[in-house]
Parts: C-alpha cells; structure tokens; sequence
C-alpha cells in the first residue's frame, strides 16, 4: 500500500472545507457587527485577529498525522512499535459510534475527529501496557487496516 512517497500508509487528519466556510462565515458575521459600532480599522484589526485565531486553531485541529512507517503505528503525538500491536479492523460508521461510546473502554487511546465517521481499532497486545487498543479515525479504514496488518506481520516475521 504505497502512497507515493514511500509509507505504507499516511494521513492527515484535516478539517474539512466546510467547516472553513463556516470559520470564516462566522469572523464577517463578526466584523459585520462590528463595523456598525466601532470605528472601520478597529473592527477591522479585531476582524484580523479573529481570522488569525480561527485559521490557526483549525490548522492546528486538523495537523493530526496517522502514520505506518519503520516498524511503528504513529496516531498524533503517540508511537508504538509493530511487536506490540494485534489485529486492526476498519469499522463502519455505526461500529466506530458504538466502540467510541456505550461499547468504549476508559483506558482505550483515541485520536478521533467528529468529521471522520469511520476508523479503525487497533488492538494492544503489550502485556506491559494497560491500553486495550487504539481507536483512530481516518478517510480510509481498510486501507490503515491493510496497512497495520502488513506491520504486524513484519514485526512478528522480525
């Protein structure tokens, strides 16, 4: 599963067009507002911060990397290594809603986006490690299934 740049598999997280729409809805909504009671460059400086704050918490939100590459399973900010991960499945909509939520376990780690309705749980075979699995949302859940699974046997082979 080659994405063109030699991982297996890699993907970010972003926030979708139409929530940029709605950012930026919001901030003219704003500067509209404004305008009628202050003078044209105040409202038009708060405007100016208000997009930069707007645009930046967004960038930030949607930064959030899946990555299968060199032997380990990175989710945002989180790594662990091939030997210690059990099998992967891409779960629907209605799966990814139940294992997020009256099916959850309270020590699972979880990168979710609401604006992803699918993912795939990973499970944790590290004895060590009190984590049942990992529950990650992505566009594409078989193919980070796919992915996790060719780790996995690589790291069992090795």
């Amino acid at each position: 599963m080659e994405n063109g740049v030699g991982l297996p598999y890699a993907e970010r997280l972003t926030v979708p067009l139409r929530w940029w729409v709605q950012g930026t809805m919001l901030v003219a909504s704003l500067w509209l507002a404004l305008v009628v009671a202050l003078p044209g460059p105040v409202a038009w400086a708060i405007s100016a911060v208000a997009m930069a704050l707007m645009v930046g918490l967004l960038a930030a939100y949607g930064s959030a990397r899946v990555v299968v590459a060199d032997g380990h399973l990175r989710a945002g900010r989180a790594r662990i290594g091939a030997e210690h991960l059990g099998a992967a499945t891409a779960l629907d909509a209605d799966a990814t809603r139940r294992t997020a939520g009256v099916d959850a376990d309270a020590r699972a780690h979880l990168l979710l986006r609401p604006y992803l309705k699918r993912a795939v749980r990973v499970e944790i075979t590290d004895p060590a490690d009190p984590t049942p699995y990992w529950l990650l949302s992505t566009r594409h859940p078989d193919r980070l299934a796919g992915a996790v699974a060719t780790l996995t046997r690589s790291g069992a082979a090795g």
